[in-house]
């Protein structure tokens, strides 16, 4: 493998200034397979926190690290901010590391390995398979992920376990390539859809590690983000 393949790690922040910090840091310290290098974008959705500041703090003490940073001047949502680090990107892969701690990026090498070993184009992160660390929650939250998976599946003609999951890894000139509409939570399913949509396109699927986040600890998705992704599901399942 090359050492100059890539890895753009796309990271979405709004008011996140509680972890930003540590995940950054995470980051810089995973040791990818193959010697393929990594490239971080972080877009700042318009944080009213000190996001922002842990940011550049990061940077400062980083200096030699490969960080791209954008800002939206207004809060646009995740998927908006997601499109605009997917334009940025330069690697030749590409993965979403959200800005809290819920997921590991110490397994992008479970993801990496179906598409450097020749198998797959893009690859999902499942947080219902494999004998990985799950944290214990909601169980609404868990009936509601696997419904809206199942009936992505039922458009999309998936097995997919986990379509909610943030640990997506894609080509990167495949997402590229996608015309993407949707500007919050949406970007699940509408990403869903439009993949399994392209011809002999190989999406495979591999057990991750959770560690949630209850909403006291900052998360932000909620039952109308789950009515959209319904929503979504259904539009770009058919097609829109």
């Amino acid at each position: 493998m090359s050492v100059f393949q890539k890895l753009s790690i796309i990271i979405p922040a709004y008011n996140e200034e509680k972890t930003i910090y540590d995940v950054l840091s995470k980051l810089s310290m995973v040791q990818l397979i193959g010697g393929i290098n990594k490239e971080l974008i972080v877009v700042n959705d318009c944080s009213k926190d000190n996001t922002e500041f842990e940011i550049t703090r990061f940077t400062t003490d980083n200096p030699t690290f490969d960080v791209k940073y954008y800002k939206h001047e207004v809060n646009k949502g995740k998927g908006a901010a997601l499109h605009t680090g997917i334009k940025q990107a330069t690697g030749q892969y590409l993965i979403v590391q959200d800005a809290d701690l819920e997921y590991d990026p110490q397994e992008f090498n479970i993801l990496l390995k179906p598409v450097l070993d020749g198998f797959a184009d893009v690859v999902y992160g499942s947080r219902f398979m494999g004998g990985n660390p799950h944290r214990i929650l909601f169980f609404w939250h868990t009936i509601g992920n696997k419904l809206l998976t199942f009936l992505s599946n039922m458009f999309t003609n998936l097995n997919l376990t986990d379509m909610e999951t943030c640990y997506k890894l894609f080509r990167t000139d495949i997402v590229q390539g996608l015309d993407l509409k949707e500007r919050r939570f949406g970007f699940e399913p509408e990403v869903t859809a439009k993949i399994s949509k392209i011809k002999r396109i190989r999406i495979y699927e591999v057990g991750i590690s959770y560690y949630g986040r209850t909403y006291e600890e900052g998360k932000k998705i909620n039952w109308k983000d789950g009515f959209r992704a319904l929503y979504c599901i259904v539009k770009y399942g058919l097609g829109s």
